[in-house]
């Protein structure tokens, strides 16, 4: 790679799913002596992690709606966008532009396009979003998350470079560590997490299906849930009336070192948290939230449960059902399935977890067939993509590889 400095726009939505692997791309490419500027919408230019060194741009960035009357609005914002990202372009002169999918992203990959511009592509998801589906054509290269990307055009794998999802350092770090001891003594930690907001679900659901495991694990356990303010009292009533050790919170700044301790994953399927769990090597019972936009949470548990180191459980569709929104029969006939969901998800969560944690070597097994999944040198690989464009010819940074052989503190868990 040429050592010289170059100048490159990322573009993503307002979301942490689409900022985290930008900002942790950020901060490699200035490692690496080249200058960043981030284009956003208003939402994502307030998401805390934004490196310092890096300008935000916000621009317009519209909706492509069905609605005649919302999709001219939303045109109308993508063209103004466009035109806004053009005269960054302009003055900043950048050798590439790297989109992370959402419509804020949009503006600025089809300003690059029309300025001839180098472009290249990020999907965090195992199905690749609409915006992205929509540049797929138009850009240089497409960076994935997953070997098998549902909704992606077959004649365009020629231009895809698998290079993962970029992790956290903190959580990175954790990748070298042995997996906590787990024998049939030891305590069982359980980390419970719904995403950034938590899930509702999982408190109504989980303290119930711990409470039914056998006594052998049931009266081990440790567990630590991120829950929504609404739901916290709830919850710890629960807890304490099934007798389990449970810390509570809305949101924890520590995960990393929960993570670090953490027997037993339960939660969402996010891409951000499946790379987090292969990347450390942690093994899961994940419920992909069932409204995602085309199921991309469902598809992102696929590779990590065929490798055994997740289960995954699909939530029912009457959970989601809100009771209050009827009247009369139809009101206690809902309350009636919602109840009868919520038992049934429960005790499927309950068999899981004996399935993959009854016997001590059973979970250390799931632990290294996730860690084996774990892609660690995603953001150096995202940025040896980008940094190819405007220097020597793209080079392949697909690593075959990287995870054929574990570090000194894993080889326990083989």
């Amino acid at each position: 790679m040429s050592g010289a400095s170059r100048h490159y726009v990322l573009a993503a939505g307002g979301t942490g799913g689409h900022l985290i692997p930008a900002f942790a791309l950020a901060v490699e490419l200035e490692r690496r002596g080249h200058h960043v500027a981030l284009v956003t919408d208003e939402r994502g230019a307030k998401i805390p992690g934004k490196p310092d060194f890096m300008p935000a741009h916000v621009l317009p960035a519209g909706r492509l709606a069905k609605s005649p009357v919302a999709l001219l609005k939303g045109l109308s914002a993508i063209w103004q966008g466009r035109a806004m990202a053009l005269r960054l372009f302009e003055s900043f002169e950048p050798s590439c532009v790297i989109g992370f999918g959402g419509y804020p992203a949009l503006p600025a990959l089809l300003a690059a396009h029309s300025a001839k511009i180098p472009t290249v592509i990020h999907e965090q998801n195992a199905v690749l979003g609409r915006v992205n589906r929509f540049l797929a054509k138009r850009v240089d290269a497409i960076a994935t998350a997953y070997g098998e990307v549902d909704r992606l055009d077959p004649k365009l794998w020629g231009k895809v470079h698998r290079v993962g999802n970029p992790v956290r350092p903190e959580v990175l770090a954790l990748r070298g560590e042995p997996f906590p001891e787990f024998t049939e003594d030891s305590l069982f930690r359980v980390l419970v997490t719904g995403g950034s907001q938590g899930a509702s679900v999982l408190s109504e659901v989980v303290p119930d299906a711990l409470a039914m495991l056998p006594p052998s694990l049931r009266h081990r356990l440790q567990v630590t849930q991120q829950c929504r303010p609404e739901d916290l009292e709830t919850v710890r009533a629960r807890y304490a009336t099934h007798e389990i050790p449970a810390e509570l919170g809305t949101y924890f700044e520590d995960m990393a070192s929960r993570l670090a301790g953490t027997h037993l994953f339960i939660g969402r399927a996010g891409a951000s948290t499946i790379a987090e769990l292969t990347a450390v090597g942690r093994p899961a019972i994940l419920l992909p939230l069932p409204i995602a936009t085309d199921d991309h949470q469902a598809a992102n548990t696929r590779e990590m449960v065929t490798a055994g180191g997740a289960r995954a459980i699909r939530q029912p569709a009457p959970t989601m059902l809100e009771p209050d929104t009827f009247s009369g029969e139809k009101r206690n006939a809902v309350l009636r399935q919602r109840a009868d969901a919520i038992q049934k998800l429960s005790k499927d969560i309950c068999l899981q977890i004996q399935a993959i944690a009854q016997h001590p070597q059973a979970l250390v097994n799931a632990a290294h067939a996730a860690w084996n999944c774990g892609l660690p040198n995603a953001v150096s690989d995202l940025a040896d993509l980008v940094e190819s464009f405007g220097g020597e010819p793209i080079m392949d940074v697909i690593r075959v590889d990287t995870r054929s052989a574990a570090p000194a503190g894993q080889e326990q868990l083989a």
